[in-house]
């Protein structure tokens, strides 16, 4: 990634944090420590090449270490965004804002309540990853995105049939972005989510 020193100390403190708070609180698989940096955040720093400088709400969805979230709201610390995490775990809830607070994000929060209990937060985008199955995901993603809004979903290999068994339910328009980190994977940028 092509970022400002400012941008780069602020990723390699959000890595350092992840690392040291892992061994107890488990945000990311203790395998992928030594691989953190292309393994998680410049993974996640993808959506940030494809959604394009933006503004408004940005909602993270489950949150957990901060994967997309902290990864975007550092990369577009700069732009009128507003960027909210949602976490019902109080401990990862509790590293989330330590981050917020190591790195002088001002311009993001955490909610610490089940997705489901928040009321709908009117994002303009809305991302999430790992987080659960598409037919699952687009309820949550239909809460809290405004109609006209965007939803950036990191998915594994099983993408496709995810997007088949949501079908049964869910009306939407997507664009697969294949994924630079993992040829199977892709990042889902859903718009027009509607119950079928």
């Amino acid at each position: 990634m092509n970022v400002s020193r400012e941008t780069e100390e602020r990723l390699a403190t959000y890595g350092s944090m992840v690392e040291k708070w892992n061994a107890r609180i488990n945000l990311v698989s203790a395998s992928t420590i030594p691989s953190l940096r292309a393994r998680h955040i410049d993974d996640c720093a993808q959506i940030i090449d494809h959604s394009g400088p933006v503004n408004g709400r940005w909602v993270d969805l489950g949150s957990g270490g901060g994967f997309p979230g902290i990864v975007v709201a550092i990369l577009a610390a700069d732009w009128e965004l507003d960027v909210t995490l949602v976490e019902s775990d109080q401990r990862k809830s509790a590293f989330l804002r330590a981050v917020l607070r190591e790195t002088g994000l001002t311009k993001a929060s955490v909610i610490s309540d089940r997705i489901e209990s928040v009321p709908p937060l009117d994002a303009d985008h809305v991302s999430a990853r790992a987080l659960a199955p598409l037919a699952s995901l687009l309820p949550m993603v239909a809460r809290h995105m405004q109609p006209e809004g965007q939803a950036w979903l990191m998915k594994g290999q099983a993408w496709r049939q995810e997007c088949e068994a949501a079908k049964s339910d869910w009306r939407f328009d997507l664009r697969a972005i294949p994924s630079r980190t993992d040829p199977e994977a892709a990042i889902l940028n859903i718009t027009g989510v509607s119950h079928a």
